[in-house]
C-alpha cells in the first residue's frame, strides 16, 4: 500500500471515530420519525401519516394482524381518491387538519409526533368528546342522529376497512367460500366468531 492510500485511510477512520457519535444519534432520531413507505393517491405524506398512526393505535396487531398488516390505511386513501367527492374529500382534510391542530393545542404536537401514552389520551378524549351512532335496523339510521365528528366516523371507516381485507376476511373471521344448509334459531354461542361475507 502506497503512503497516499494509508493516509487516505487513517483520515478516514479518524473522521469516522469523531462522526459516529453524531451519526448515531441522527441514525436513533430517524428511527423515531414518522414515515411512510407507500405514495398515497390522495392525502399528503403529513395526512397519510396522521390516517396509517390512527389506525395503528386504533388497531393494533396482537396475536391478529394489525391494520397496518392489511394495509387499511391505503385502502382508506383510496376510497377517498376515488369515491369522495370534492367536498367530501375538502371535508376530510380539515377534519384531519382540525385533529392535529387540537392535538398540537392540548397534548403538545401533531398526532404522530406524540409518544404512545399521549396518543392514547387523545383517543381517551376523543371517545369521550365523540358523538356516538344512533340505533339503526339494517344499515338505516332510526330517529336523530348526534353530530359524530371525525375520530368516530374514522374508526367506523377504519373497521370497515379492516374487516373487509381478504387476510381478515379469510384468517381472522369465520370464513367458508361454500356455505351449507341454512340454519335459522341457532343459539348465538354456538356461533362463534362474525362471519366474514365470502
Amino acid at each position: 500500500m502506497n503512503r497516499r492510500k494509508a493516509l487516505k485511510r487513517a483520515g478516514l477512520l479518524a473522521g469516522a471515530t469523531v462522526l459516529t457519535p453524531s451519526v448515531f444519534s441522527l441514525l436513533q432520531s430517524c428511527q423515531n420519525e414518522p414515515r411512510l413507505d407507500w405514495q398515497p393517491q390522495f392525502f399528503t405524506e403529513k395526512e397519510a401519516t396522521t390516517v396509517s398512526d390512527l389506525l395503528d393505535m386504533i388497531l393494533p396487531r396482537t396475536e391478529t394482524p394489525g391494520a397496518l398488516d392489511v394495509k387499511a390505511d391505503m385502502f382508506i386513501d383510496k376510497v377517498v381518491a376515488h369515491t369522495y367527492d370534492e367536498n367530501g374529500q375538502e371535508n376530510i382534510r380539515n377534519q384531519i387538519a382540525e385533529f392535529n391542530s387540537n392535538c398540537v393545542e392540548n397534548f403538545g404536537g401533531d398526532f404522530s409526533n406524540l409518544s404512545k401514552e399521549k396518543k392514547v389520551e387523545v383517543l381517551k378524549a376523543a371517545e369521550t368528546s365523540s358523538g356516538k351512532f344512533g340505533r339503526g335496523v339494517w344499515g338505516t339510521g332510526v330517529g336523530p342522529q348526534e353530530p359524530i365528528g371525525f375520530y368516530r366516523a374514522f374508526k367506523s371507516m377504519a373497521i370497515w376497512a379492516y374487516t373487509t381485507s381478504e387476510e381478515i376476511g379469510e384468517k381472522v373471521l369465520s370464513y367458508d367460500p361454500i356455505p351449507g344448509g341454512y340454519e335459522p334459531c341457532k343459539p348465538a354461542s354456538e356461533v362463534g366468531n362474525k362471519w366474514s361475507l365470502g
